[in-house]
């Protein structure tokens, strides 16, 4: 264990996710984040947004263990964060779906890696398969799937899982803006009936308010966090009827003032 995970295995933190001072190079020159603070609470729902660049998707990979910190701590559950934790799950921007599985093998490969039995897996793979709307399609491989019928089995597979931690890369940046909506309705159901935590990477202000009970605007410096906004929308949520919500424009707003001064 390097000197940072064992000061970070004795921190004693109310957070379900905390990050301090953390600092990320990229070789020897370059800095990509630094001096970076964050705190996120057990089953809150935070988005990352910034410029191109700002270290967003770096910060979610120190945070998921694949990067290592330069300096500064990251602590998970109270541990430091580390790579292939049995309490986190990590949802690409890609659905890196199996082309030789169909969508039901897909939903039931990540329990199966859990060592959980062929008929409990079996079931609850067609319940998170159902919950997605895709028990038409259980049969089917990814190969005759759309783009946004690919990332609901891949939000199917993660959520089957039951992890405490789901840490997304823009899972939806290839999609749509109307496969969008109907995305993110989907993501909120099973966010809400998961109680997990969630860290959210997205370049979308309307994504981030829509998902989010908090909303993180990065530096382009990546030298930590410039503003946090907080999103006061009751939940349930209906991403359609956001959009006709004075409030969720006020918040649009109010993002986009701070993510252009966070390029200034």
């Amino acid at each position: 264990m390097n000197a940072v995970a064992g000061e970070l295995a004795e921190i004693a933190s109310p957070f379900h996710i905390s990050v301090r001072g953390l600092a990320v190079n990229f070789g020897l020159a370059r800095k990509v984040l630094s001096g970076v603070d964050l705190d996120v609470q057990a089953g809150e729902f935070v988005a990352l947004i910034g410029a191109s660049g700002c270290g967003k998707t770096t910060l979610l990979n120190v945070m998921a263990g694949l990067v290592p910190a330069a300096g500064g701590m990251v602590a998970v559950a109270g541990r430091p964060a580390a790579a292939g934790r049995s309490d986190v799950c990590y949802i690409l921007a890609r659905d890196a779906l199996l082309p030789w599985r169909t969508v039901k093998g897909n939903v039931e490969y990540g329990l199966e890696l859990s060592g959980v039995g062929r008929g409990e897996r079996e079931r609850r793979a067609m319940v998170y398969i159902e919950k997605v709307g895709l028990e038409s399609y259980r049969d089917f491989y990814p190969s005759r799937l759309s783009q946004g019928m690919r990332q609901r089995v891949s939000l199917a597979r993660a959520f089957a899982v039951g992890r405490n931690v789901y840490l997304m890369d823009e899972p939806f940046s290839a999609l749509d803006s109307q496969t969008k909506l109907l995305l993110h309705d989907q993501l909120l159901s099973l966010w809400e009936s998961s109680g997990a935590t969630v860290v959210f990477v997205t370049h979308d202000i309307g994504e981030a308010i829509t998902l989010a009970d908090r909303v993180i605007v990065m530096s382009k410096q990546g030298t930590g966090v410039v503003d946090e906004v907080r999103v006061d929308l009751a939940r349930p949520r209906s991403a359609e009827a956001l959009q006709e919500d004075t409030r969720y424009h006020d918040l649009y707003r109010r993002t986009w003032a701070s993510l252009k001064a966070s390029t200034a």
